[in-house]
C-alpha cells in the first residue's frame, strides 16, 4: 500500500484486490474482479509540454516503484523495452498486411502511453459472488496486447463472433496477443477487437490457484487521431466510427471501469 495508486485517473502503481470490475467497459454491471494489479508506463519522460502539461500529466505519470526487490524496477523497466520493441515490429507487419507503407504507424506510437500491468489472481478459499470473475468480459483499448499467461486453473477465455467462449490454453515460451478497440476502429472493424476474460478455478482446486499474468497494452500516442483507414473503405463500406484520439479513448474506457459502484 506504500505505493498504492493514487488516482483512478492514473494507471500507476498498486491496485488491491477487487478494484475494478472490467465488465463496466462493456456497460455491464458486475461486481468487482478478483485481481490485484501493479501498472506502470513509460520509464523515461521527455521534459515538453506534451509529457508534462495537459494530458500529458495523465498519460506519462511518474511511475511508483516498490523498495523491494531490489532489482524490480530495472528488471520492469528492462521488460518494457522489450515490449516496446516487439510491439513496434508487430505494427510495422500490421501496416503491410493492411497495404500500408511499412513505417505508417511509426509517427503515431513515437511517443507512445503503452503501460504495463503485473496481474495477481489469488487462490480463492471463499468462493466468489454470483457473477464475480477473475476478470469480467472486456476488450482492451489500445491497438495491441502482448500477454505472458501461466499454466494455473481458471485461465483466459476469448468470444469468438458467435458469442462461444473459448479456452486460451497454455503454450510455453509463446505470447498470447490480443486485437484492441483501437486497432478495429482503425481498419474499421476488418479486425475485430478481442472479447476476454479470465474465469475462476473450479471449487475444487480452487486452492494453488494463484495465476500471474504479465500484460503489454500497446496505446499509442495520446493526440494520436484513430479514424477509419482509407484501405478500410470502399463505396459500400462506410466507417463505423467517429475520429477519436488514442488518449480520450483511453480516458474514458479507465474511467468507466471504475465508475460508480459494483453490484457487491
Amino acid at each position: 500500500m506504500q505505493i498504492a495508486r493514487q488516482s483512478g485517473a492514473v494507471s500507476r502503481g498498486y491496485d488491491k484486490l477487487g478494484g475494478q470490475a472490467l465488465s463496466k467497459t462493456l456497460g455491464v454491471l458486475a461486481p468487482p474482479d478478483l485481481q490485484e494489479v501493479f501498472s506502470f508506463g513509460p520509464p523515461q519522460i521527455g521534459d515538453t509540454p506534451y509529457y508534462r502539461e495537459g494530458y500529458g500529466t495523465i498519460h506519462f505519470a511518474p511511475n511508483l516503484w516498490p523498495r523491494h526487490p531490489a532489482d524490480f524496477r530495472a528488471n520492469a523497466e528492462s521488460y518494457y523495452g522489450a515490449m516496446v520493441g516487439l510491439s513496434g515490429r508487430l505494427m510495422r507487419l500490421f501496416a503491410l498486411a493492411l497495404g500500408l507503407p511499412e513505417d505508417f504507424f511509426g509517427s503515431r506510437i513515437d511517443r507512445q502511453i503503452s503501460s504495463i500491468r503485473f496481474i495477481n489472481y489469488p487462490d480463492q478459499p471463499d468462493a466468489p459472488v454470483p457473477g464475480q470473475l477473475r476478470a469480467g468480459a472486456h476488450s482492451d483499448y489500445g491497438t495491441l496486447t502482448i500477454l505472458r499467461i501461466e499454466d494455473a486453473p481458471g485461465g483466459l477465455q476469448v468470444q469468438d463472433r458467435q458469442g462461444r467462449w473459448i479456452d486460451v490454453g497454455y503454450v510455453p515460451g509463446t505470447f498470447v496477443v490480443n486485437i484492441g478497440d483501437l486497432m478495429m476502429q482503425w481498419t474499421n472493424d476488418t479486425w475485430i477487437s478481442t472479447v476476454h476474460r479470465v474465469v475462476n478455478p473450479t471449487r475444487d482446486r480452487a486452492l494453488g490457484a494463484r495465476r500471474i499474468s504479465m500484460v503489454f497494452f500497446h496505446q499509442p500516442n495520446y493526440d494520436a487521431e484513430i479514424a477509419c483507414l482509407e484501405a478500410c473503405l470502399s463505396a459500400d463500406r462506410l466507417p463505423k466510427y467517429a475520429p477519436i484520439t488514442s488518449g480520450a479513448h483511453w480516458r474514458a474506457k479507465n474511467a468507466a471501469s471504475r465508475a460508480a459502484k459494483s453490484i457487491a
